[in-house]
């Protein structure tokens, strides 16, 4: 599995956007593998639309890539609290690392900071 930060699919869906092409492509890239995203990620991603009026288009997108909605185990805010704590991330990135971690996935994030620490933590970082 891929878990996808924000970063990724607010560029995807929003044609506008300085990385749509980067993000487009790089979904493009990876057409043959599962799509899973935490869901503060998914929050992340459809504040935008919500605000623009457009969530029911953005979520039926969504949709349409299968995108799989990682869910939070009960340890959590516990294993969140130490991703925070030794990466030093916002806990919205963190959420990215630990949906990884529980489906022993790999990152795709155009967030440098979040790669780096991806690849530190011994994940395969696709941006």
């Amino acid at each position: 599995m891929i878990v996808l930060d924000a970063s990724v699919l607010i560029a995807h869906l929003e044609g506008a956007d300085a990385h749509h092409d980067r993000a487009t492509a790089l979904l493009a890239d990876a057409v043959d593998q599962a799509w899973g995203i935490s869901p503060l990620t998914l929050a992340q991603v459809l504040v935008g639309p919500a605000r623009a009026g457009r969530l029911a288009p953005a979520q039926s997108a969504l949709r349409t890539l299968d995108v799989v909605t990682v869910p939070l185990s009960d340890d959590a805010p516990v294993r969140l609290a130490t991703l925070r704590a030794t990466t030093g991330l916002r806990l919205p990135d963190c959420c990215v690392l630990l949906a990884a971690e529980t489906t022993a996935g790999d990152v795709a994030t155009l967030d440098e900071r979040l790669a780096m620490s991806a690849s530190e933590l011994g994940y395969a970082v696709r941006s």
